[in-house]
């Protein structure tokens, strides 16, 4: 295992972990605040033997990929909010016919092409679907650069196991800013079996990768395998983060950059005698519904930060059984301080 710390972009992270996950295959457009991933790509894939491929639109590039993943190889794309919708009846199909590839989003202000800046207004689209039909992308939110890139590492690997889409659900903030990086390249990439790849069929039966089902129930049986892939997503693969819950009375719940901005307001909080916590979702599909339901069973209150207004804090009331969840948004534009997240704790906070 290589260990080399440096100053790292979060958009290199990614890019510097598809390379150390065996990705060797990129399809992509450029878009703000995204195109560092490309940028690098294109410039150290070629070298190890890789094919970079600028597409002529998203919804070129992430055709491209479903080509290329289908006959088992590391693939992947990026882009940013208003490029992932245009990618959203590919990504459909590729998770319909069951072929694993990882989508970054570096997600920007919305709706329509709205700016640049960073927001979190992309987590429906991330976690519901986005496309037609009944499906899930797996779905993780770092909120570090080094998690970026140890969460890239995963991304193909959980793709690969669940022979599924896997999205990286960041946003302006962390692909921009610099921290240093310990890059941990894997002495072993862990990989899952390909019998199922498409490689020519000289030797062996013809395989066969699709999402149309036409004979009766066929449809029907092919949904509910998809549905219990899910269900075993939720049971192994949940993770989160916490901090100070053990004795917390007031739980604030945020991910990605609005929990990197709230741990701050925490520390706040516990300076001066307020018993706050904070609890950090880093798989949003799976959502950990079961730890936020063992904290709902206790009198503990619950406190949503988002960079929206208003879209995972309906998953934290579902998951705390109609306990009283207070929420903070702050739509794309400008970012919350600490202090003013600050100030709504000392406002809800109990007694």
């Amino acid at each position: 295992m290589t260990e080399k710390q440096d100053l790292v972009k979060g958009n290199e992270a990614v890019a510097m972990g598809a390379l150390d996950a065996g990705c060797r295959h990129y399809f992509g457009y450029p878009i703000t605040p995204q195109s560092d991933i490309p940028e690098y790509l294109s410039y150290h894939l070629p070298k190890l033997g890789g094919e970079f491929v600028q597409a002529e639109s998203e919804v070129a590039a992430i055709n491209m990929l479903l080509g290329a993943a289908a006959t088992g190889v590391r693939a992947m794309t990026s882009s940013s909010s208003p490029g992932i919708s245009l990618m959203q009846e590919g990504l459909s199909y590729i998770a319909g016919s069951e072929i694993p590839i990882v989508i970054i989003n570096m997600s920007r202000s919305g709706p329509g092409l709205g700016g640049i800046a960073p927001s979190q207004g992309d987590y429906f689209q991330a976690v519901k679907g986005g496309g037609h039909g009944d499906y899930h992308l797996l779905v993780l939110a770092p909120n570090s650069v080094q998690e970026l890139y140890d969460l890239t590492i995963l991304a193909f690997e959980l793709a690969e196991k669940y022979r599924n889409p896997v999205m990286i659900l960041g946003d302006a903030m962390i692909g921009q800013m610099k921290e240093p990086l310990l890059r941990r390249t894997p002495e072993k990439i862990v990989e899952y079996p390909k019998d199922w790849a498409l490689t020519g069929a000289k030797g062996r039966p013809q395989r066969v990768l699709k999402s149309l089902y036409l004979k009766d129930g066929e449809l029907t049986a092919h949904n509910w395998k998809l549905h219990q892939k899910y269900e075993a997503m939720k049971k192994d693969e949940i993770r989160y983060e916490e901090v100070f819950v053990e004795d917390a009375e007031l739980i604030l719940v945020a991910f990605g950059s609005a929990a990197r901005i709230s741990r701050t307001s925490v520390m706040m909080a516990r300076e001066q005698g307020m018993k706050v916590g904070l609890f950090r979702p880093i798989t949003l599909f799976p959502f950990p519904e079961p730890r936020l339901a063992d904290f709902a069973k206790k009198d503990v209150g619950f406190f949503v930060v988002e960079l929206n207004t208003g879209q995972m804090v309906e998953d934290v009331k579902i998951a705390t059984a109609g306990r009283s969840v207070d929420f903070f948004g702050k739509p794309p534009g400008a970012l919350p301080t600490p202090e003013e997240i600050f100030e709504k704790i000392r406002e809800i906070y109990p007694g």
